[in-house]
């Protein structure tokens, strides 16, 4: 009975405990991200299973990837990334009332439909580009025959769609309400073997690229990369309207990182830390990212961003969490050109 899920699923058991087994070699006298390790593992294995086991394409549901409790990929404070699998010969309403979102957008990404990350964005849609509807809402038609200029066109290879919403005010604000409805007629659902099977191996392949990628080991300590945008061709579910900055910080008690900057005009920006795993610190107790509606700005309209491990008076201080080093990584979303690089300097604590 079940023989085949029988076995996808004692082999993915044998990669969590494999995944496991490598961390605790990989971060032996690391005991903070190992700790975190332990948690990563488990969201990865949340996320993997709501995006490849329960994901139906006949009734599509937007499940919530990335949050304050699903730290992966790259999450941050103020966004909430949603997720929906997409058959590409069906036609889908997608419809959102934005909330509070300063900017939101769908993007359908083609590639492989195996539980590979995907290769490509196929098409997308911002709040900036979108036609709203007299209540605020929008529309968006996503579909092999598309019909307006708020519509995704649907490739042959189109596998999924992931919304993105963020708020100046995460706390208070309110959240974007997304909902997905196929105009064509669902069959019947049955499950079997064969399907449960593939779904299962499509989660374990997605866990063993995730695991693949992590821990990341940061750049050169205490610098930050020149920002870049990002084209049409992309590994992953990256946005295709926004430019990224990557860097890193190693800090000792007495050290800061002072970060001198201009942003362009844009509808959204940001900084995060990053542990390893690629997520965020906890950031109900502390200030461990910002965004351009939190920083207090210089006269000329630039803005110098602070990051240490002990508590500055500074405005714009960012905390570490107790971490002595990380990741650092900026976007900027819909931006009027690529931002200049900032400027990175490494200070004693007690001059700022």
């Amino acid at each position: 009975m079940a023989e085949q899920t029988e076995e996808v699923f004692t082999e993915l058991l044998a990669e969590l405990s494999a995944i496991h087994k490598r961390l605790l070699e990989q971060l032996a006298g690391d005991e903070e991200s190992l700790l975190e390790a332990h948690k990563w593992i488990l969201s990865i294995l949340r996320v993997a299973s709501e995006v490849n086991l329960w994901a139906d394409t006949d009734r599509p549901r937007f499940t919530e990837i990335v949050g304050p409790y699903k730290k992966w990929g790259g999450d941050n404070a103020d966004a909430f990334y949603c997720f929906a699998p997409v058959d590409p010969s069906k036609t889908y309403d997608v419809r959102v009332e934005p909330g509070d979102a300063v900017y939101l957008s769908l993007t359908v990404y083609g590639g492989p439909n195996d539980g590979r990350y995907s290769e490509r964005i196929v098409g997308s849609v911002n709040s900036r580009d979108a036609d709203r509807a007299a209540d605020g809402s929008i529309h968006i038609v996503v579909s092999p025959d598309p019909v307006d200029s708020t519509s995704i066109r649907l490739e042959p290879d189109a596998v999924a769609m992931v919304t993105r919403d963020y708020l100046e005010d995460p706390g208070s604000g309110r959240r974007a309400v997304w909902s997905i409805e196929s105009r064509e007629a669902p069959a019947t659902y049955r499950q079997d073997d064969a399907d449960l099977a593939r779904r299962l191996r499509a989660t374990l392949t997605w866990l063993r690229e995730q695991a693949g990628m992590v821990p990341l080991h940061a750049g050169t300590p205490n610098t930050i990369d020149p920002p870049y945008p990002v084209p049409t061709a992309t590994f992953g579910w990256a946005a295709g309207d926004a430019a990224y900055a990557m860097g890193a910080y190693e800090l000792e008690e007495d050290q800061a990182l002072v970060i001198r900057g201009r942003s362009p005009a844009c509808a959204f920006w940001n900084m995060c830390l990053w542990n390893p795993f690629l997520h965020t610190y906890n950031y109900d107790y502390e200030r461990v990212t910002i965004n351009g509606a939190q920083v207090r700005y210089e006269e000329d309209g630039s803005w110098v961003i602070v990051i240490a491990r002990a508590k500055s008076a500074h405005p714009n201080w960012v905390s570490t969490a107790g971490h002595r080093k990380g990741n650092i990584w900026f976007r900027w979303f819909l931006p009027d050109h690529t931002p200049e690089p900032p400027e990175v300097e490494l200070v004693a604590l007690e001059s700022i």
